[in-house]
């Protein structure tokens, strides 16, 4: 899936500041799927976001979209260590990855909402509440599902 010009650029100014935060950095660190790191992994579900909601026409907010796709993995820990107490990591982790943007980047209630939401239905009440929760979960199942399959 290719961005257009413009959308390229509104999607990387979203995301500068947050690139360039050392916190952010710590996701390359770790590996997510595969071979793939939990940095490439998010900017793979912001890019796919992104373009979704754009193709789709489905008129979502693009700060709220593309900030709570690149933070929704946002836990900064290695979660394939299940003796540091993440063993649970599937239920557990879009809620940490909000609190540590909340507490980091003071994001609002609305991006908090997409990044706590976006393992439904796994996390079976914490259902998407607004459009752009909804294009994340979907997002996330696709590349992961991807990442998984076809990265080893």
């Amino acid at each position: 899936m290719r961005l257009r010009p413009d959308e390229e650029q509104r999607m990387k100014s979203i995301l500068a500041p947050f690139k360039s935060d050392a916190r952010v950095q710590k996701m390359k660190e770790y590996v997510q799927h595969g071979r793939i790191s939990t940095f490439d992994h998010v900017e793979s579900v912001t890019r796919l976001s992104f373009w979704i909601n754009n193709r789709f026409h489905l008129g979502g907010d693009e700060n709220v979209l593309t900030v709570g796709a690149f933070l929704h993995d946002y836990y900064l820990y290695d979660w394939h260590v299940t003796d540091d107490g993440h063993g649970l990591h599937g239920f557990s982790h879009s809620r940490t990855a909000m609190e540590n943007a909340t507490r980091h980047f003071g994001i609002c209630k609305k991006t908090q909402g997409v990044i706590e939401s976006h393992m439904w239905p796994l996390n079976i009440t914490k259902i998407p509440k607004c459009r752009e929760a909804w294009i994340v979960c979907l997002a996330d199942k696709c590349i992961s599902t991807k990442e998984t399959l076809l990265c080893r």
